[in-house]
């Protein structure tokens, strides 16, 4: 059995950690599977790199931002090979370049266009256990270093078990799975045991950390096994499958629950573009010059136009990070827009409810809003799928109505969740 493992920064913090994590590797080792391991910089490293590079310019060049970043995770990976030679295995350990990760040009934000894990393979076949530094790889076009992006060592080890045709990839972390909302906020959160790919696509989506979404996203096409659990202990995790009514061993599950979690996201911000003209082609001017401008878009609202005015409000959230290139943006169309003002709000925070049992259940929508009401939480926006309902209000506010929400569905439960680091990743 060929398993990918995967460590985030809180799981080899330190020296400790690093010596958990090598014996826990050892022990899958000695078990008889083959192991290929993808580690994360250790502890808090990136961000203080981040701030290092900011310290001596505000406008770090893409290319060696990207080459000093990638340091972090050489320096783990490095040390937890070596980890791994004391306790008698062979740890090698690998660049992400050296591991066949091949993506685009992207400086920051690359995309994954080709995996060729030869020497990974041949490292198994000599019997080592090959260490990939997560977050990063080749572009073949510049023959530059890139970085992934935010989540990318979880995208890295799904890359690496797909192209390798591994049998699982699991992702450690500093928590026991996946629970039914982020248990630094609701500490009585239901750690679930399985959970749908669709489910997890739109709770990572919505804002919860535990795993990325493009690690998601990629392991649903090659419908590759995950499981996510923790390396300080030996639960056994939560897994993600394509249908949650077969368990872990094949078996029907009788009872599902509707709702599988609840997320939160304070990353986003909300900006209105005031009296807009009520005319066909005007929503399309305002995204496309977003879209030009490479503005993520989330939510979206147009208001009733005004029967004198014949015109109407267009209101939108973004990454807060992208608000001055959305304005910008903006601001260079506003003479075929037509608009009449622009106003950002950072205050908000976007809350979720997800499960896909809302499909054959009539009512959730009723218990969600009337929780929030009982709460005394207003409002500002709604989004919905098939299986989730989003809504915006303010950024003080959505802990109480994360609260309130997740209660209101029974899913808090006696105790309380571990959570052994300090970052959830």
């Amino acid at each position: 059995m060929l398993i990918v493992q995967k460590f985030g920064g809180s799981s080899v913090a330190d020296a400790q950690g690093i010596l958990r994590v090598a014996a826990r590797i050892v022990a899958t080792k000695k078990a008889g599977h083959d192991v290929v391991v993808v580690v994360s910089a250790m502890g808090d490293t990136t961000d203080e790199l981040a701030d290092l590079a900011y310290q001596v310019t505000q406008t770090p060049a893409p290319r060696e931002y990207d080459m000093l970043l990638t340091s972090g995770e050489r320096i783990s990976m490095a040390l937890l090979a070596m980890a791994i030679h004391d306790l008698g295995y062979e740890g090698r350990s690998f660049t992400g370049s050296q591991a066949g990760l091949i993506t685009d040009s992207q400086h920051g934000a690359a995309r994954i266009v080709d995996v060729t894990p030869f020497r990974l393979q041949e490292a198994l076949v000599d019997g080592a256990i090959p260490i990939v530094a997560g977050f990063q790889g080749f572009s073949r076009e510049t023959r530059d270093i890139t970085t992934l992006g935010r989540g990318g060592s979880d995208t890295t080890a799904v890359a690496i078990a797909v192209a390798m045709s591994a049998d699982v990839c699991e992702i450690y972390t500093d928590v026991d799975g996946i629970f039914s909302a982020d248990p630094r906020m609701i500490p009585k959160a239901r750690q679930l045991p399985l959970i749908e790919f669709e489910e997890m696509l739109e709770l990572a989506a919505a804002g919860a950390k535990v795993l990325h979404l493009r690690a998601v996203e990629y392991a649903r096409r090659a419908n590759l096994a995950l499981r996510v659990r923790s390396s300080f202990s030996d639960h056994p995790g939560t897994l993600v499958v394509a249908n949650r009514s077969i368990d872990a061993e094949g078996e029907p599950v009788m009872e599902q629950p509707i709702i599988a979690g609840v997320a939160v996201d304070r990353t986003d911000a909300k900006v209105t573009i005031v009296a807009v003209p009520d005319t066909p082609g005007v929503a399309a001017s305002v995204f496309k010059a977003l879209a030009a401008a490479k503005v993520n878009i989330d939510m979206i609202v147009q208001n009733v136009s005004g029967a004198t005015t014949q015109r109407t409000d267009i209101t939108f959230t973004c990454p807060k990070d992208s608000v001055p290139t959305a304005i910008a943006a903006l601001e260079a169309a506003s003479d075929e827009i037509g608009y009449e003002e622009l106003i950002t709000d950072e205050g908000i925070a976007k809350l979720s409810l997800v499960g896909a049992g809302m499909k054959q259940h009539p009512g959730v929508s009723a218990t969600f809003f009337s929780a929030l009401a009982v709460a005394g939480v207003n409002v500002e926006l709604i989004s919905t799928s098939e299986i989730r309902i989003s809504i915006v209000t303010r950024g003080d506010r959505v802990a109480d109505a994360a609260r309130a929400v997740h209660q209101a569905f029974g899913l808090d439960v006696d105790g309380e969740a571990v959570v052994y680091g300090g970052t959830g990743r």
